[in-house]
């Protein structure tokens, strides 16, 4: 959204009637050339239910206000690091970045600039690719769009077994990552 287009008299105050009915309190990023709403929940690793309503109450009251939405310009990334032993990975990460914690398997960014990292369990070393990948995480009706601009740019389709949870793809050189949406998740 672009708060330029946004009521004055209302602009600080449009995602709190929502957020407040909720008890789910958005992180609101005011910017010249828009307004970002990010709805942390830091319970799961991708969007609740409860996340999902209130985007929708938010995305009603912007319409309301006749302020535009950019759907293609939402995202959140999250970088996956496979490890055979996670708590012998952690702590490094820990450490590196600056003492994050979520729990036994995630490292999130106490204040919400930065990309979690999370440690995906594997049962062998991988030797025929990358041992990180990056999940970018957007909304559902914006991944088939995504995944066809990689692919326009040289990348190629992994697996799209998980669909409509995530696909895999990967760049000229094989390193991966994940375009990932809240659909299919338990």
């Amino acid at each position: 959204m672009d708060s330029r287009e946004m009521p004055e008299p209302v602009s600080g105050h449009w995602p709190k009637r929502s957020s407040d009915a909720a008890d789910h309190h958005p992180h609101v990023d005011l910017r010249p050339d828009g307004v970002t709403v990010r709805l942390p929940t830091p319970e799961v690793d991708w969007p609740s239910e409860c996340d999902v309503t209130l985007a929708r109450q938010i995305s009603q009251a912007a319409r309301e206000l006749d302020v535009p939405a950019d759907p293609a310009a939402l995202q959140h990334l999250n970088v996956a690091v496979d490890a055979l032993v996670i708590p012998e990975v952690l702590p490094f990460w820990r450490a590196l970045l600056g003492d994050r914690d979520k729990g036994p398997e995630d490292l999130i960014d106490p204040h919400g600039h930065g990309p979690s990292l999370w440690f995906q369990q594997t049962d062998a070393r991988r030797t025929g690719r990358n041992r990180l990948h990056v999940d970018v995480s957007v909304p559902h009706d914006q991944a088939e769009a995504r995944i066809a601009a990689a692919l326009a740019a040289g990348g190629r389709l992994v697996t799209d077994q998980n669909a409509p949870t995530w696909w895999a793809l990967a760049d000229a050189e094989g390193k991966e990552a994940r375009v990932a949406t809240w659909l299919g998740r338990d």
